[in-house]
């Protein structure tokens, strides 16, 4: 977007967690050749404008020398409409420049106004299609191993009940047309019928005036936006997009094609990889910010990047403490490399399974491929030979896919369902159900260990599982506690039923999960001094052997 000019503004944030950058540091080449992020440091007032060549100005006269120096004609604010100070005063820079990244990056680290600068890096999607020449004699649904399989797919080695338990997950839970899952990815096809009647419109803009009438900056957005184009028309011209939208939301019980994992939810549809596979974290970030300011419960992300970047950190966090639950792929290079967003903290990161229940490597694309593993893997689910929706045609159903792209929407159709049961869970409750309820020591006993391994994390997902485990706590009759004053200025106090405090524990937490307090209950008024933690909303927990009570109290 062209900077506005004469824009009046004070640049403010948080450092956050932060990872510097020396100046003998080594970036991939795997990003934009003619742009930065960066985020000034709290603070900071500019005067954005464009002098007479075009160039952007900040009022800055040492940043401006830079601006002029590298021909900087352009600037968008990444985090434009966010309220919160952690994802804030984050720009991208575009220079007629071209190639000199890490000497740009270090003389504007040099000027002291960042809290970081760092390339615009390049991630791409995870997951290959193949073309189905055998057409199966009965139904669309007995393709689909990974919510039903009964040990007679035909492609690769099979063993019954290696699926999610989906059938008799439909029994608790089909989803809520007020649960929105924002998909980041190649986009859809917006005439199939199976996702009929699903995709999330934006009420709030008139379509085809050419009027922001919602204010958010994007003009005429009702389905979504096109972040690698920088249009309004998110329309899939790859076809990942299409297959992944489909496992999260395919129509179900409507007697053609698949049935996606939740069969209600709204698909907000963030168009952040071009027709070429690819997308720059730039993309993502503003999808991100997107989707929290419209109010998505759930982001898929089955795209990923190895280049670390705090601008793509901020971004998640900030998703992350608006409640907003984050299943991203692991990969699939069948090693263990550190991808991102998949291994940010709070964020749920998939692997893949074959329909034997082991962990896909290879997958059918390629001898050399596989569900990466490492320290921040979450989960597991089905992800090779995965059939889906086609971009390019509403009728043909012949297409499968595999990859981590695809175990992907499976665990993020799931965290759909949850929400759907409870709305007013959290991230790090959602991703604590998934993980607890998965099915451990299911694959390769090499590889799937008791407990938590590289490999499988906590097991695969089991949706029945989840929704029954999940059920048990949240039906309990338990009075809630009252935590007060609320807000607070760190100072409080919690007062609890007997019956709610009896051979209970209590925890305090932020919305990520980090534990901050733990301890055991034993009257009926516990003293709590937090205001060492600063602001903003934490969690409560009671917990006994039988239930759990939880509320949020407001540190301001």
């Amino acid at each position: 977007m062209k900077n506005l000019k004469s824009i009046r503004t004070i640049i403010s944030g948080a450092l956050g967690f932060m990872f510097f950058f020396s100046l003998s540091a080594q970036y991939s080449a795997n990003y934009a050749p003619d742009r930065i992020i960066l985020k000034f440091k709290d603070g900071i007032k500019t005067d954005i404008s464009e002098n007479s060549r075009g160039i952007v100005m900040f009022n800055l006269p040492d940043l401006d020398a830079l601006n002029s120096a590298y021909g900087c004609t352009s600037v968008t604010d990444l985090s434009r409409g966010s309220k919160n100070k952690l994802f804030s005063a984050i720009y991208l820079l575009n220079f007629m420049e071209n190639g000199k990244i890490p000497e740009m990056i270090q003389k504007y680290e040099k000027t002291g106004y960042f809290i970081y600068v760092e390339p615009d890096y390049k991630g791409s999607i995870n997951g290959m299609a193949g073309i189905d020449s055998i057409m199966p004699n009965d139904t669309w649904f007995s393709r689909q191993w990974s919510l039903y399989n009964n040990g007679t797919y035909p492609f690769a080695g099979v063993k019954v009940d290696a699926d999610i338990d989906m059938t008799e997950g439909w029994m608790i839970e089909q989803g809520d047309s007020n649960i929105i899952v924002g998909i980041i990815d190649t986009g859809i096809k917006f005439d199939h019928p199976e996702l009929a009647e699903r995709i999330w419109y934006n009420y709030e803009e008139i379509p085809g005036n050419g009027i922001d009438d919602d204010h958010n900056t994007y003009i005429d957005d009702t389905k979504g936006w096109d972040f690698a184009n920088s249009d309004n028309d998110p329309t899939d011209d790859y076809g990942h997009g299409t297959n992944v939208t489909g496992i999260i939301g395919a129509n179900g019980n409507n007697s053609i094609g698949y049935a996606g994992v939740d069969w209600h939810c709204k698909l907000m549809i963030l168009k952040g990889i071009n027709n070429s596979n690819w997308g720059y974290y730039s993309w993502w970030i503003g999808a991100i910010n997107y989707a929290v300011d419209k109010g998505v419960n759930v982001l898929n992300m089955s795209v990923g990047g190895t280049d670390v970047s705090q601008a793509l950190q901020d971004a998640i966090t900030f998703a992350l403490q608006s409640g907003v639950v984050v299943v991203a792929c692991m990969m699939n290079n069948n090693s263990n490399p550190t991808c991102y967003p998949a291994a940010y903290a709070g964020v749920i990161a998939v692997g893949s399974t074959n329909p034997d229940d082991k962990r896909s490597h290879p997958f059918f694309w390629d001898p050399d491929s596989g569900s990466n593993y490492g320290p921040h893997i979450s989960v597991i689910a089905p992800g090779n030979f995965i059939y889906g929706l086609d971009y390019q045609s509403n009728t043909n159903y012949d297409y499968y896919w595999g990859g981590t792209s695809q175990a992907t929407p499976h665990v993020a159709g799931l965290a759909a369902l949850l929400f759907a049961q409870n709305p007013a869970r959290t991230p790090a409750q959602i991703k604590t159900i998934i993980e607890n309820s998965a099915e451990d020591q299911v694959g390769d006993p090499v590889e799937d260990t008791p407990g938590w391994d590289q490999y499988y994390g906590w097991g695969r997902v089991n949706a029945y599982a989840a929704l029954q485990f999940s059920q048990g706590i949240d039906k309990k009759n338990i009075p809630n506690f009252l935590a007060y004053p609320n807000p607070s200025q760190g100072k409080f106090k919690v007062k609890a039923n007997i019956t709610t405090y009896m051979n209970a524990e209590i925890t305090i937490s932020d919305l990520i999960g980090k534990i901050l307090v733990r301890q055991e209950v034993n009257s009926p008024v516990t003293s709590f001094d937090l205001s060492g933690f600063g602001k903003g909303v934490f969690l409560i927990t009671i917990r006994n052997d039988e239930s759990l009570s939880v509320q949020k109290i407001i540190l301001q």
